[in-house]
């Protein structure tokens, strides 16, 4: 695949990006794109390497070699076509997947990975920018009726497959915008929502209608949609936050991490301070901020305080620091633990591992600080450690703990469907079938918190097994 020397010839090198100074006094996307010559270099390092682990590290098994060789070919229009094959959204995954393809990479043994996302982002955006991207409308209309419950990956995804099938979906999204996560949760800096708008433009072209400011068990009962709809399919994430449970958590200071990220992306959007704001204005602007949670969402909330203009920001994780380097030889070809550095974080902020919070500090109904103490984890559990209790000055806390499982209040109340122990819809990854009939669950309300990748791929697996027990047959891929 690609030039088969490439490897030996040329190391690794990636997309840039604007300086951290300069892309702090905006909120769009920063990145540099690579020239044609630049990619085309990248992807002849693609070894035929004899098994492709790419592909299995990829979760939404995108034939990597195959498109590489392509860009390596200057067969750009092809190699679109074999990256939308497995993957509807790539512009999506390009700009905020974290990319587990390429730590599966056989180059990644010699930590030289192919730059597989930065190739896939260029693929995806040159067939936008050459007009190759167009509504992939069905010959023929099956006359079947399907309703999808939200509008983020996964609820795209498995509406899109199910349009292209040749059946009515309509999606239906509680906001006033469709996107979901990936309109209110990734900032405009990772992903511009341009992105989601004409993604869109060609669902709707394709049969798709939306409905949005419509929340199902609360604007339209379930029932109803299970009386008009030939199949349900539940998409609707898993936003149940993990709460912070220590005394002072109630003070008006302390507050969700997704609550402060909506508010600027509605921003950004154009909202007023009512519509972006309705329980009012959460900015970091001049505050000392300390974000709990060490992942993606905390990393998004540090890249935000920063536009905003924090005086300081904190970031803190309860588990250990990983490792700077793993050790290959135990974690190549699977997802590696170890310290990751985003370009929020290079944007500047404080991150300290190891971090148990006890109290919120408050004076006159105001967040004044953090009291924590040193976790130990030596022994393979969490003990803190004697005398080591601090104190973070704070104006602001943001919570970034994670989520656990989907909002139960209204549809999920109303659906009757079983839950995993830990609060998920249950359904296999075989069919994707509820313990109701007709009624399917996929992405992150059926696996939990999870990446957008996998969000997509339960969403393209998902449409298979609707179109499956709606038909009784199905060419929709897997």
């Amino acid at each position: 695949m690609g030039k088969e020397t490439g490897f030996l010839e040329l190391d690794r090198k990636d997309r840039s990006y604007a300086d951290p100074k300069e892309r702090v006094k905006h909120y769009k996307e920063f990145v540099i794109p690579p020239s044609v010559d630049h990619l085309r270099n990248q992807a002849s390092r693609c070894m035929n390497c004899g098994i492709p682990y790419c592909h299995t590290g990829c979760p939404v098994n995108n034939l990597i070699p195959d498109w590489n060789h392509l860009v390596y070919e200057d067969d750009w229009r092809n190699a679109l076509e074999n990256l939308h094959s497995t993957n509807n959204f790539p512009e999506f995954t390009g700009r905020i997947c974290p990319a587990p393809c390429e730590a599966s990479c056989t180059l990644n043994i010699i930590d030289q990975p192919v730059t597989i996302k930065s190739i896939e982002c260029a693929i995806v955006d040159r067939g936008w920018k050459e007009g190759w991207i167009k509504p992939d409308v069905p010959e023929e209309k099956t006359g079947k009726r399907v309703a999808v419950v939200g509008s983020g990956p996964a609820g795209l995804a498995c509406a899109q497959q199910l349009a292209r099938a040749g059946h009515s979906v309509t999606v239906f999204e509680k906001h006033d915008r469709i996107g979901g996560l990936l309109r209110y949760g990734i900032p405009d800096f990772k992903m511009e929502k341009h992105l989601i708008n004409r993604r869109a433009v060609q669902m709707e072209a394709e049969g798709v209608h939306f409905r949005t400011s419509t929340e199902v068990g609360v604007d339209v009962s379930l029932k109803s949609l299970k009386e008009n709809f030939d199949a349900l399919v539940l998409a609707g994430g898993a936003e149940e936050a993990r709460p912070l449970d220590i005394p002072g958590a109630e003070l008006p200071g302390v507050r969700l991490a997704m609550e402060f990220l909506t508010q600027q992306n509605k921003r950004n959007a154009g909202d007023d301070e009512v519509r972006a704001a309705p329980r009012g204005s959460l900015t970091a602007t001049g505050k000392d901020v300390i974000v709990i949670g060490g992942g993606d969402t905390g990393s998004d909330c540090v890249g935000t305080s920063n536009r905003q203009g924090a005086k300081s920001v904190t970031q803190i994780e309860i588990m250990p620091k990983p490792p700077e380097m793993e050790d290959k030889m135990l974690t190549w070809p699977d997802w590696p633990m170890k310290l990751r550095t985003s370009s929020s974080h290079e944007e500047g902020v404080e991150r300290d591992w190891a971090v148990l919070t006890k109290e919120v500090i408050g004076e006159n109904g105001k967040v004044t600080g953090l009291k924590c103490v040193r976790a130990d984890w030596s022994k393979g559990k969490l003990e803190e450690v004697p005398n080591s209790e601090f104190v973070l000055p704070a104006d602001l806390i943001l919570l970034a703990m994670g989520f656990v499982g989907p909002k139960k209040v209204g549809m999920i109340d109303q659906s009757n469907v079983k839950l995993t122990d830990r609060g998920n819809v249950e359904a296999n990854t075989d069919d994707y079938r509820t313990s109701e009939d007709m009624v399917f669950a996929c992405g992150d309300m059926r696996r939990g918190q999870s990446l957008v990748v996998w969000a997509i791929r339960e969403g393209r697996q998902c449409a298979r097994s609707v179109d499956e027990a709606l038909m009784g047959a199905t060419q929709l891929p897997r």
